[in-house]
């Protein structure tokens, strides 16, 4: 008997090691089959998680973000212990204790399963990780046996922090958020180590199902489990039992429930500046180093001037707008469903949900609860309603012309303009009547401003149309227009560097140009010819006809070069109508152009970014790559003055810039700038532009340090009207700038380079006067050495083009009437100007080049 149990039990035994050795080969089998081919877990330990990009000023202000997946990497030991305790808590209280899978927790899942339980994943942090960063999410045997390789092999390599780390750098947290730091800001606008215990604990509920414990539409069920985390730390001794009690004593308030403001609203909102830093970047850096690569990046903007920018242009957008008086219909219309004029719950809510921009200062929208006899009554988005409520009196919108087909009428009254539910655009202003509603709308015309340093090149401010939010297009850096009369200044240039001076006298007569297999005849705007005319005029008062003449004689093959030299052009054709600024160009690309004539004939590139870091802070890009003597001492005690050195090309004779700088203080003083910018008698420089028929207007200019332009017409081109000029558009933008930029500053001074002398003319004829002479008419010009010596009651050089004088060519003096001069007939249905009873002389005086 004794010998049969003997012989049963060693059966048993035999078999049941014949089992397991068979049972271990099978899993050894299983695991080496599924080990085969595994992503290589190492490269986690050079791992770096996609960290959204951040936009400082140079005051170290945030300003905007650029992110696929909002995350903030943050170092383990910068995160509070407390939510790393809550997470291990919730996902995996023994971490610290297994080799990557947990063998109770597996055993506990699989009997709670036997029990008719829904199998859970049982899996460890160490095995999330692997999902997140190497598997795929599908739930299958397979995986699982592939989790647990890859777990055991990244305990092997990493540390348990390490992995921890990576976890809590990485997870999915719901609305967007990846990682602990995110998460926090987007839940509760809060650092991690602002946090309550209640609120790590709601963070660390979410990996389960963060897309099932929504705080406000799965607020009961998110408590919950909350509840839950924050008993299991209780359990593991990482609080008290009172502070867990106290915890679960909480509510769950949230940025989504409302109760919170959003960490996005303490940014101000995109603009321009900062989206064209994204286009810029993304061109050179590539879109995945600038949305996923922790970007620290160091923009150009001055904040204040990028206001004052913002807010001139506005100004004169819309003020041509309301000129128009042309209502174009509300700014969009809340949807019916849901809809309650009387309930104020329901239309804030509607309001809110309509498409409209919101970041034009001062400017609110509205919704247009029900319309009145002589008002309207309004509620004002973020305005608190009182007793009365909000109107809008309709004697404030009755500038605006209704359209009736093809042409314009009057509104009859209020119910002729609005109707319940339209979406409008209000100001609150004061007037004699005390403070009060006033109706706005986005202008139809559009245009750009941009102001940057001329030395350095960094650009101050940049405004690319009225309201980022109606319109992402850039007009200031990706609307090709046509320069006008701005470009003339680059053809003047050519022409000093090529033995001109400012006192050539060039012949403002009629010119012929045939172009094409067809004869152009330019005129200059006023329709006048005045006459042998000192170079300097011609700039100053704008004249076509002196500005073709020119660029004729040094030749648009040198004046193309000069285009090109300057970036205003890339390939410019060699026509003569571009010497009016008939091509294409961008208003950053010519405002660059105008900084070095400020800066005196140096290369300057304009940046909106001073510097790039990566994510460990080290520098990528540098804008400012000048060598600084002396700047790297050891402590400020034992540094000396430090030296920068300018490195910069020198692109044009200092000579040549100093006398087109001086040309154009003329064209503020005297010329098409004098109403506007010449009346702050600041001693700047500046040229207006305006192209045929007024389709684009321009105004730029500057002082030593800043160069500044502006640009205004319609997204589709058409013509601003016949009163439409780049001095009474442009310019007035320029002054509203530039006083506050140069706010408590002095006339400018300008320092002559050496290797020249002065000599006085007389500003209308050009002839040579003493050096003694003075007087209003007496113009001082710096001339080159060995240039213009001729003597006193003689004349300059005289570039005529070949035009011979015809005897009854009318010729006019600054401010003379062509009235009695001139008539003007039709011509093959064309409007033209001619001499009244002209001999032949006259009709063929124009030369045919």
């Amino acid at each position: 008997m004794l010998r049969f149990i003997l012989r049963f039990f060693g059966f048993l035994f035999s078999w049941l090691a014949i089992g397991s050795i068979m049972a271990l080969g099978v899993l050894a089998g299983v695991f080496y089959i599924y080990g085969r081919d595994l992503p290589d877990h190492a490269q986690l330990a050079r791992y770096e998680p996609a960290t959204l990009s951040r936009i400082y000023s140079g005051e170290g202000r945030l300003m905007d973000e650029f992110a696929r997946e909002r995350r903030i990497f943050t170092p383990i030991d910068e995160i509070p212990d407390r939510i790393k305790q809550a997470f291990i808590s919730a996902e995996d209280k023994n971490f610290y204790h297994h080799h990557g899978f947990d063998p109770v927790g597996i055993a506990a899942a699989i009997w709670q399963a036997s029990q008719g339980d829904r199998l859970r994943g049982a899996s460890t942090i160490t095995q999330q990780v692997m999902k997140n960063f190497l598997l795929t999410g599908d739930r299958s045997g397979e995986r699982k046996i592939k989790e647990i390789i890859l777990a055991t092999r990244l305990e092997n390599t990493l540390t348990k922090d390490k992995i921890l780390e990576l976890y809590l750098n990485e997870i999915f947290l719901g609305q967007n958020s990846y990682g602990v730091t995110a998460a926090a800001q987007v839940y509760f606008a809060k650092s991690l180590e602002e946090l309550t215990l209640a609120e790590m604990a709601y963070l660390a509920a979410l990996p389960k199902e963060p897309s099932n414990l929504h705080p406000v539409r799965q607020k009961e069920r998110a408590i919950a489990r909350r509840d839950y985390v924050i008993d299991q730390m209780a359990d593991n001794g990482y609080v008290t039992r009172d502070e867990a009690d106290a915890a679960k004593a909480e509510d769950l308030v949230t940025v989504q429930g409302g109760a919170i403001a959003s960490a996005r609203r303490a940014l101000p909102p995109r603009d321009y500046f900062t989206d064209e830093i994204r286009r810029q970047l993304s061109a050179s850096l590539g879109d995945e180093e600038l949305f996923t690569g922790g970007l620290t990046i160091r923009a150009t903007v001055d904040p204040d001037l990028q206001a004052v920018a913002a807010k001139a242009l506005r100004d004169g957008l819309e003020k041509f707008d309301r000129d128009r008086r042309v209502y174009r219909g509300p700014a969009g219309k809340v949807a019916p469903e849901g809809f309650d004029p009387t309930d104020e719950a329901s239309w804030r809510r509607s309001l809110s949900e309509t498409q409209v921009p919101r970041d034009i200062e001062g400017w609110s929208p509205a919704v247009v609860l029900s319309i009145g006899e002589s008002s309207v009554r309004i509620g004002i988005e973020d305005v608190p309603e009182d007793e009365d409520g909000h109107f809008l009196p309709f004697a404030d919108v009755k500038w605006a012309r209704l359209r009736d087909g093809v042409r314009f009428r009057e509104s009859r009254g209020p119910d002729d303009t609005f109707d319940v539910g339209d979406v409008i655009l209000v100001k609150e202003i004061e007037d004699g009547d005390g403070k009060r509603w006033s109706y706005r709308q986005v202008p139809e015309i559009q245009g750009g401003f941009m102001a940057m340093d001329t030395r350095t090149g960094r650009v101050l401010a940049m405004q690319g149309g009225f309201s980022y939010q109606s319109s992402v297009f850039n007009r200031a850096t990706q609307a090709l227009r046509q320069p006008g009369s701005s470009f003339k200044p680059f053809v003047y240039a050519a022409a000093l560097d090529n033995g001109f001076s400012p006192a050539t006298i060039v012949v403002d007569a009629p010119i012929e140009v045939l172009s094409g297999g067809e004869i152009w005849r330019p005129q200059n705007s006023n329709e006048k010819f005045y006459g042998p005319t000192p170079m300097r005029t011609g700039l100053e008062q704008s004249r076509n006809l002196m500005t073709v003449r020119i660029a004729q004689q040094v030749g648009m093959d040198v004046v193309a070069e000069y285009a090109e030299r300057f970036g205003v052009y890339h390939d410019m054709p060699q026509l003569l109508s571009y010497s009016l600024g008939a091509g294409e160009t961008t208003l950053f690309d010519m405002v660059a152009a105008y900084a070095m004539f400020a800066n005196g004939g140096l290369r300057v590139e304009p940046t909106l970014v001073d510097r790039v870091q990566d994510r460990y802070g080290r520098t990528i890009y540098r804008h400012d790559t000048r060598p600084c003597e002396d700047c790297a001492a050891p402590d400020i005690s034992a540094a000396t003055q430090p030296i920068v050195r300018a490195n910069a090309e020198r692109i044009m004779d200092p000579i040549t810039a100093f006398q087109i700088t001086s040309m154009l203080q003329g064209a503020v003083a005297r010329g098409t700038g004098a109403n506007t910018v010449g009346k702050l008698n600041l001693n700047l420089a500046g040229k207006t532009g305006t192209t045929n028929d007024a389709k684009d207007v321009w105004f730029i200019g500057y002082s030593p340090r800043i160069a500044a332009g502006c640009f205004m017409g319609y997204d589709n081109p058409r013509s601003l009207g016949d009163s439409a000029f780049g001095g009474t558009l442009c310019a007035p933008i320029f002054k509203e700038f530039i006083e506050t930029a140069m706010a408590g500053q002095g006339p400018v001074k300008w320092d002559a380079p050496p290797g020249g002398y002065w000599i006085k003319v007389d500003r209308r004829s050009g002839q040579r006067l003493s050096d003694d002479a003075s007087g209003a008419g007496v113009q001082a010009e710096y001339v080159r050495d060995g240039q213009e010596r001729v003597a006193v009651g003689a004349y300059a050089q005289t570039v005529d083009g070949g035009w011979r004088m015809g005897e009854d060519v009318p010729l006019f003096a600054e401010g003379e009437s062509a009235a009695t001069e001139i008539e003007r007939v039709q011509v093959r249905g064309a409007t033209r100007a001619l001499p009244k009873n002209p001999k032949r002389g006259a009709l063929s005086s124009g030369g045919l080049y």
